[in-house]
């Protein structure tokens, strides 16, 4: 928290930041499908237009999330957490604020077994295409 934000000013941009980064997450996780249909289909152009719009919303998810500990830490010390400062919240915000950071919660973990399976799925692409122009370990070689 910056010297010059009040508490009130912190528990705004908190409480803001849950609600953008919601969008944010939300905006990504579709992103990420589109990625893994693109990823099946092998549209390589595509790929790299997804990675482009997946980086600033990223970049912008990642300093939400920076400035968010911060304000946490700053409000109930370094041992603060979201769940803390929520439960800290008057009615009838605390309410909402709870649920928008349940749901950015478990969009959140969407998104990561989401990108694990475009990972995975990209890898598994790479490899067979090596092996197929490599000779790789006799996978297509007459037995």
């Amino acid at each position: 928290m910056t010297s010059r934000m009040t508490r009130q000013q912190a528990a705004a941009a908190l409480v803001e930041g849950v609600d953008q980064d919601l969008i944010a997450a939300t905006a990504i996780l579709a992103l990420l499908e589109r990625q893994f249909d693109a990823a099946l289909r092998h549209q390589g152009a595509e790929l790299a237009l997804l990675a482009e719009e997946l980086t600033p919303v990223l970049d912008a998810m990642d300093a939400r999330r920076r400035q968010r500990v911060a304000l946490v830490r700053a409000l109930h010390g370094l041992d603060g957490t979201m769940a803390g400062f929520i439960a800290t919240q008057p009615e009838p915000g605390r309410t909402p604020l709870a649920a928008a950071w349940s749901e950015l919660e478990r969009v959140v973990v969407a998104c990561k077994a989401a990108t694990t399976r475009n990972g995975n799925l990209l890898a598994d692409q790479f490899t067979t295409m090596q092996r197929v122009l490599q000779g790789g370990d006799g996978t297509y070689a007459p037995r």
